[in-house]
């Protein structure tokens, strides 16, 4: 338990949207004083280490995705990209996520044979050129190892991407190779295979060997070998699932198509678990935090009387504040000398579950103004029995 004054944490509200706001969440976020310039302000070492363990029933009021090791809040300004199955629940980076492979229907290996393919240095150049499918061609990359400076010569089917973290877990550390690298094993760059290559080290996508009759390059300016086949014209050190899931791929657990979404990772990072639940809970007024995600279970504030006859509201609000902190509750205190309409846009910009508002009107009545954060209705409490009442 913790408890705070508005002026002890020099809380400053904006009621303009910032500029390029991704979203509504950070736009709140950032209108309500939890963040500016992307970094938290000073809530106070207390307010923050219960942000930094907001349980599990607070995640749970996000939609969030994942795997054993990591949890996913999809949404469209994130900075990951996740591969989702929406069937079985399967969840990885896109890096690392894997699919379910279709090979190509089995053929007879045909001789190799030499062709002229001028100005095809690219895969979608030479699909086009020879009039055959992406698929039926073999796509190169070259990569020198940072750490012992081996060529590294990688091939995928030319339909597909390769993933370099997934290669870099094979391999380790890897830079494009230099134009000297590769003229030194004996490759042509834009027309380069693994076919008589030196002192390389040779690493195929898993797919390569159950693909015959491969166009590939003949590692010489403007020319392609048709029908090259793994085994029979080269072989491989290392054999691995090297390339990236698209959208619609197969699932490798149920075969469903899969989807590509944006997100950020929520796993141990305070600021993104921050963020999810600010663009999971609000309104057009401000944010709509949940207990327990909410820095403060209860905003409590007054309103100042009319004249020096009015009733002390401040007086009786600290002293529900103190009443309220001796009950286990935790309460921001907007103890501000502030006209009522600018502490109401600040009570539903902050967005703590519960206001409690002390006013003149009410308090000649022993009674307080009671409001959840997402209902329409006030609730009149009698001061004696706010913490019951609070605690219901």
């Amino acid at each position: 338990m913790y408890r705070m004054k508005y002026r002890d944490l020099q809380i400053q509200t904006q009621r303009e949207t910032p500029k390029n706001a991704p979203n509504a969440g950070f736009t709140f976020l950032v209108r309500a004083g939890y963040l500016k310039d992307y970094v938290l302000t000073k809530l106070g070492e207390q307010a923050i280490n219960h942000l930094r363990s907001i349980s599990s029933e607070a995640l749970n009021s996000l939609e969030t995705i994942g795997n054993e090791n990591q949890i996913f809040f999809p949404i469209a300004s994130g900075d990951i990209e996740v591969v989702h199955c929406p069937s079985c629940k399967y969840t990885e980076r896109l890096e690392l996520a894997r699919f379910k492979k279709t090979p190509l229907s089995q053929e007879e290996a045909l001789p190799l044979e030499k062709v002229l393919t001028p100005d095809c240095h690219t895969i979608e150049a030479l699909a086009i050129f020879l009039n055959v499918p992406k698929e039926k061609t073999a796509k190169a990359l070259m990569y020198t190892r940072v750490s012992d400076g081996k060529f590294v010569f990688v091939i995928v089917r030319g339909d597909m991407q390769l993933s370099e973290m997934k290669l870099r877990r094979q391999v380790r550390d890897v830079r494009l190779a230099t134009a000297e690298e590769i003229a030194r094993s004996g490759a042509a760059a834009g027309y380069a295979s693994a076919i008589g290559l030196k002192e390389s080290l040779i690493v195929v996508d898993d797919l390569i060997p159950q693909s015959q009759n491969l166009v590939a390059g003949a590692n010489e300016a403007g020319y392609h070998f048709l029908n090259s086949n793994y085994g029979r014209d080269y072989s491989a050190e290392i054999v691995a699932d090297l390339t990236q899931v698209k959208e619609g791929d197969a699932c490798v657990d149920c075969g469903n198509p899969l989807s590509v979404l944006s997100a950020i990772e929520l796993t141990d990072d305070f600021v993104n678990i921050l963020l999810a639940l600010a663009e999971t809970h609000h309104d057009d007024k401000g944010l709509t935090f949940p207990h327990p995600a909410a820095p403060f279970d209860v905003y409590l504030m007054h309103v100042p009387g009319r004249d020096a006859h009015s009733a002390d509201t401040r007086a009786k609000a600290e002293e529900i504040y103190n009443t309220l902190q001796s009950a286990g509750i935790s309460v921001l205190f907007d103890d501000r000398d502030e006209r009522a309409g600018v502490k109401f846009n600040d009570a539903d910009l902050i967005g703590c579950p519960t206001r409690v508002t002390v006013g003149e009107k009410s308090l000649k009545e022993e009674k307080v103004e009671v409001k959840q954060r997402t209902s329409k209705d006030n609730q009149l409490v009698p001061v004696t029995e706010i913490i019951s009442a609070l605690k219901k």
